[in-house]
C-alpha cells in the first residue's frame, strides 16, 4: 500500500550539487521539518486546502440570516466535510501520480498555505458578518453586530479538531486490529477488514447512542405534552373538544390541542365584527391520549362533530396537524371570522415530536393521520343530503401539508372530493406538489410555478400572485402557498450533490439574499435555516400569517364580503398576534 512520501526525509535529487545555495536552502527545509514535524505529521495538505476551501463558502448567505455561532458550527462541518474530501482525493491522487514529491515544491506548498490561511479565514469571517447583515436589513429584522462573526474561525477550527481527533482514535483502532488479523490473514485482507468492522462498530455505537437520545427526547416531549400553556383554561362551551359536555376528556387533547381548543373567537367578538348575531365556531380535536390509536382518533373527532352539529355548519374544514399536534390558529380564526362562526374544523394529534424531527424518523405518521381523518370525515359528510352538506374544505401547513396530500391520488381527485385544498408551506418531497412542480408549464419558475394555466392549482407566496396567471381559475380550488426563502419548501437530500434549478430562479421573490450552490455546503446551510425558519418576520421564512385572509378568500369566499371586510379582518388579526 502505497504511502504519502515524507517530504522530511526525501533524498535530494543526486545531479544537484551539494554545494549549490538550492540544495543548501532545501536541505535547511528539510532540517527544519525534521525539528518541527507537527503540522505535517498531523495535517494532510490536501486535506487543508479543501478544508479551507469549504470554510469560506460556508459563510455565504443562504435562505435566511443565521446567528454566529450557528454560523460557527455550519463553518466547522463544512472544514470537516473538505478535509475529508480533500483527504481521499489525495490517496487517489497518490495511487495514480506514482513520482515522489520534491522537497522544494512541498515546502513551498505549506508556506503558501500558511501565508494565506490566517487572512482567508479572517477575511470571510468579516465578509459573512457583512452578508448576514445585509440580508437581515433585507428581512426587516435586527442588525447584528460584526464583532462576534470575527469569533466564527475560532469556533470552526475547534469543531474541526474535535472532528479530527475521532477519526485519528477511529484510524489507529483500525490499525492495531489490522495487526492483529494480519497473524492469521493477508496484510491487505487484515487491513480492509479491520477497516470494515471498525466502520460497523462505530456505526452500531451510534446508533444505539442515537436510539438512546431518541427515546430519552421522546419522553421528554411526552412530559411536555401533558403541560398547559399559561393562560389557557378549559372552555365551558359545548361546541369545543374537552368541554364537560364532550367526549374527548380536556387532559387528553396534549398541550397544542389544549391551546387550540381555547383560542379562535367567541361569538361576541364574531358579532362585533360582522355587526350581526354569530354562532360560536366548532372546534373539535383528539390528542395522542384520547383515543389508542390514529384510526381511533379520527373515529372520536367524527362522533365529536356529530355531537356538536358540524354538519349542518356553512364549513366543515378538515385539518392535518404538525408533528406535536400543533394547528395555525391564525389561519383557522381567519376562516371563522369570514364566516361569522358558522364553521367547524376537526383535527387529530399523531405524534409527540416537532416536526423536523417526526418528518426525519417517521413521516408516515402525518399521512396516515391526514389520510384517516379525511376518509372518516367524508364519509359521515357523504351521508348528508347534497343540498344542506356544508362545503368540505381540507387544510394543512408544513407537515401537515405533507400530510393532507395523503388523502389524494392527484390534483383530480383532490378537486372531486373536496370544495376547496389550502396548503402551506409544504416539505419538498410532498409527492402532488412535487409532481405539479415538475410539471408546470414551460418558462415557469420552480420557485413560483404554473401548472395548466393556472386553471385548477395556483402557487402564491404574496395576494398578487392569486391573479397569477389571468386566465379562469375554476372551482373547486387547490391553492398552495410557498416562497423562495422558506426553506421548509426547498429542503432535500438531493441538494448535497444536485445543484436545483430553483436556486438561479429565486428572482421570482423581491428577497434574494444571494444564494449560490455549493456541494454539501448548501445542504448544511438550509439544515441550519429550518431552525430559523419559524423565527423570520412575517412574509419571510416559513411564516405565512399575513396571507391567511386572502387565502380563504380566494378559495371560499363568503358572499357578500367585500373588500372593506378583508382591511378591517386583516387589521384585526395583526392586533391579536
Amino acid at each position: 500500500m502505497l504511502r504519502e512520501p515524507d517530504i522530511a526525509t526525501t533524498p535530494l535529487p543526486p545531479l544537484l550539487s551539494p554545494w549549490s545555495r538550492t540544495d543548501r536552502r532545501a536541505a535547511a527545509a528539510a532540517a527544519a521539518l525534521r525539528r518541527h514535524p507537527t503540522l505535517r505529521e498531523h495535517v494532510d495538505f490536501l486535506g487543508a486546502v479543501f478544508g479551507l476551501c469549504f470554510y469560506c463558502v460556508s459563510l455565504t448567505p443562504s435562505l435566511l440570516p443565521r446567528p454566529w455561532l450557528l454560523q460557527g458550527l455550519i463553518s466547522g462541518l463544512a472544514v470537516g466535510i473538505g478535509y475529508l474530501l480533500g483527504v481521499c482525493l489525495g490517496a487517489v491522487g497518490r495511487r495514480l501520480w506514482r513520482r515522489r514529491a520534491d522537497a522544494r515544491l512541498g515546502e513551498l506548498a505549506w508556506r503558501m498555505l500558511g501565508y494565506t490561511a490566517g487572512p482567508l479565514l479572517a477575511s470571510f469571517a468579516y465578509l459573512g458578518a457583512v452578508w448576514q447583515r445585509e440580508l437581515s436589513a433585507l428581512m426587516g429584522l435586527p442588525v447584528p453586530a460584526t464583532l462576534p462573526y470575527l469569533a466564527v474561525p475560532l469556533i470552526a477550527v475547534v469543531i474541526f479538531l474535535e472532528l479530527l481527533a475521532v477519526a485519528r482514535v477511529r484510524g489507529r483502532a483500525a490499525r492495531r486490529f489490522g495487526r492483529v488479523l494480519a497473524r492469521r490473514l493477508r496484510p491487505v485482507t487484515a487491513r480492509r477488514t479491520a477497516a470494515i468492522a471498525v466502520t460497523i462498530l462505530v456505526a452500531l455505537v451510534q446508533l444505539t447512542v442515537g436510539y438512546g437520545l431518541l427515546a430519552v427526547a421522546n419522553d421528554n416531549f411526552r412530559t411536555s405534552n401533558h403541560l398547559t400553556p399559561e393562560g389557557v383554561t378549559r372552555p365551558v362551551a359545548a361546541e369545543r373538544s374537552g368541554s364537560p359536555a364532550s367526549l374527548v376528556p380536556w387532559e387528553s387533547l396534549g398541550r397544542d390541542g389544549r391551546a387550540f381548543i381555547a383560542s379562535g373567537p367567541a361569538a361576541a367578538d364574531l358579532a362585533r365584527f360582522s355587526g350581526r348575531p354569530a354562532s360560536t365556531p366548532v372546534r373539535v380535536y383528539a390528542g395522542l391520549e384520547s383515543a389508542p390509536s390514529i384510526r381511533d382518533a379520527a373515529a372520536l373527532a367524527v362522533r365529536e362533530l356529530e355531537r356538536t352539529g358540524a354538519f349542518s355548519r356553512e364549513v366543515l374544514a378538515v385539518v392535518t396537524s404538525t408533528g406535536t399536534g400543533w394547528v395555525d390558529d391564525e389561519f383557522l380564526t381567519a376562516l371563522e371570522y369570514l364566516y361569522n362562526g358558522d364553521t367547524a374544523v376537526a383535527t387529530i394529534q399523531y405524534s409527540y415530536l416537532p416536526s423536523w424531527l417526526s418528518f426525519v424518523l417517521d413521516g408516515s405518521q402525518a399521512r396516515t393521520a391526514g389520510r384517516e381523518l379525511f376518509e372518516q370525515v367524508r364519509a359521515r359528510w357523504s351521508r348528508v343530503p347534497p343540498a344542506e352538506r356544508p362545503r368540505l374544505l381540507v387544510f394543512g401547513e408544513s407537515l401537515g401539508a405533507y400530510g393532507a396530500e395523503a388523502a389524494f391520488r392527484d390534483l383530480t381527485d383532490m378537486r372531486a372530493r373536496t370544495d376547496g385544498v389550502l396548503l402551506v408551506g409544504p416539505p419538498h418531497n410532498s409527492p402532488i406538489w412535487h409532481e405539479l412542480v415538475r410539471g408546470r408549464d414551460p418558462g415557469s419558475p420552480e420557485a413560483l410555478p404554473v401548472y395548466g394555466g393556472g386553471a385548477a392549482v395556483r402557487f402564491a407566496h404574496r395576494a398578487a400572485d392569486l391573479g397569477r396567471p389571468a386566465g379562469p381559475w375554476m372551482w373547486p380550488r387547490v391553492l398552495y402557498l410557498q416562497r423562495a426563502s422558506d426553506p421548509v419548501v426547498w429542503w432535500s437530500p438531493d441538494l448535497l450533490v444536485g445543484k436545483p434549478t430553483w436556486i438561479t430562479e429565486r428572482g421570482a421573490q423581491p428577497a434574494d439574499g444571494g444564494l449560490r450552490w455549493y456541494p454539501f455546503i448548501t445542504f448544511a446551510q438550509l439544515t441550519a435555516d429550518l431552525g430559523l425558519a419559524n423565527d423570520m418576520p412575517s412574509g419571510f421564512g416559513h411564516r405565512y400569517r399575513e396571507m391567511a385572509v386572502t387565502a380563504w378568500l380566494a378559495i371560499a369566499p363568503p358572499p357578500g364580503w367585500t373588500g372593506d371586510d378583508t382591511a378591517r379582518l386583516e387589521a384585526l388579526l395583526r392586533e391579536r398576534r
